[in-house]
């Protein structure tokens, strides 16, 4: 390990999972926001309002380096982009099924019902073009007093109509990739640190700050 700590700007249960698999594999000791005690505000709510997931990323490792009192920050935005809607749901999948009454579970399930909707409303009025083919995106952002640092990792595939595999969350069990070998529920978490759009962002991101000795 490195012996530095660094904060986790997520409050997302499935993120931090993999955060800390893939920052295990990478030697950095991490905290998250729970574990420090940081309170949970409406200015959380208003945090991920950009059209780009580099904004959106941005603007959580910002939010969190501040109110954690200046500890390096690393942040994340990512979602699922399908061809046949135009590149939707983008920047809004963890809220395009507009359920705002809805968390966790609940809310993947409501999310992938839309999804499954959208897709099958465009095959049926155009099936000759019609295309499943989709791509995972992450922007992985990092804030210190020296600056901010982002780096993008994808990973293409395509949307299922039925579900695979148990684990995972979001979009996981719908979203199959050669690169992965299935489908992302299907993946243990150490495959996923290793493989995932998350783990390829992060990887990027870390050697960047590595080179300029930032981490």
């Amino acid at each position: 390990m490195s012996g530095r700590r660094f904060l986790l700007a997520t409050r997302s249960a499935g993120k931090l999972r993999e955060f800390r698999e893939i920052f295990l594999q990478h030697g950095l000791e991490v905290v998250d926001v729970a574990a420090l005690g940081i309170p949970e505000t409406a200015a959380e709510d208003e945090l991920e309002v950009f059209d780009s997931f580099e904004e959106n990323a941005l603007a959580k490792a910002r939010h969190f380096f501040e109110v954690s009192g200046g500890i390096p920050t690393f942040a994340d935005d990512s979602g699922l982009s399908v061809d046949a809607l135009g590149g939707a749901p983008g920047v809004i999948s963890k809220r395009w099924s507009g359920r705002t009454d809805l968390s966790g579970k609940a809310l993947d399930e409501a999310n992938n019902q839309q999804l499954l909707q959208r897709m099958e409303e465009v095959r049926r009025a155009d099936p000759a073009r019609f295309t499943a083919a989709g791509r995972y995106i992450s922007v992985a952002a990092f804030k210190d007093f020296a600056g901010e640092v982002t780096r993008r990792g994808e990973v293409e595939g395509t949307v299922l109509s039925m579900p695979r595999g148990e684990g995972g969350f979001g979009y996981d069990a719908y979203f199959d990739s050669p690169a992965v070998g299935g489908t992302f529920a299907e993946l243990t978490i150490d495959q996923t640190a290793r493989l995932s759009h998350r783990s390829r962002a992060f990887a990027a991101l870390l050697g960047a700050l590595r080179v300029e000795g930032r981490i």
